[in-house]
């Protein structure tokens, strides 16, 4: 199996993204329940989720055990560790690694709903106040 530094966190291809989320949702699983459960989403075979769960596991995202001849699988990877590396990555690829540019581009080309924006202002304040205790 490949190593990883403990910092270095993996990429998440589109379809590991779907692996894992099922998984976050319910873990310990086996392949078979996480096939049931992204099945409709997916049509995928078990053996290309087989496949996936293989490379989650090189990549130290899952960890995989035996009970009973089965294997059953879990998270190694932490949704909101997965969500900050995803991020992080973006910006750097599309907006030179500034968040001000990916919110300025939220607003001017994305309809966001009265009700984002709102949660967008509450946000900005409450952070602001964060960073005034500090």
């Amino acid at each position: 199996m490949a190593k990883r530094r403990n910092d270095a966190l993996p990429a998440l291809s589109d379809a590991e993204w779907k692996v894992m989320r099922a998984l976050w949702a319910r873990h310990p699983a086996t392949a078979r329940e996480l096939l049931a459960a992204l099945t409709t989403e997916t049509g995928w075979a078990y053996t290309t989720l087989r496949t996936l769960l293989a490379r989650l596991v090189e990549k130290g995202a899952v960890s995989e055990s035996k009970e009973d001849g089965t294997s059953v699988y879990e998270p190694l990877l932490r949704e909101d560790r997965a969500r900050s590396t995803a991020v992080r990555s973006l910006l750097e690829r599309a907006f030179d690694g500034g968040f001000g540019s990916l919110v300025h581009f939220m607003l001017e080309n994305e309809e966001l709903s009265s009700r984002d924006r709102t949660e967008l202002e509450r946000m900005l304040l409450e952070s602001k106040k964060k960073g005034s205790r500090s």
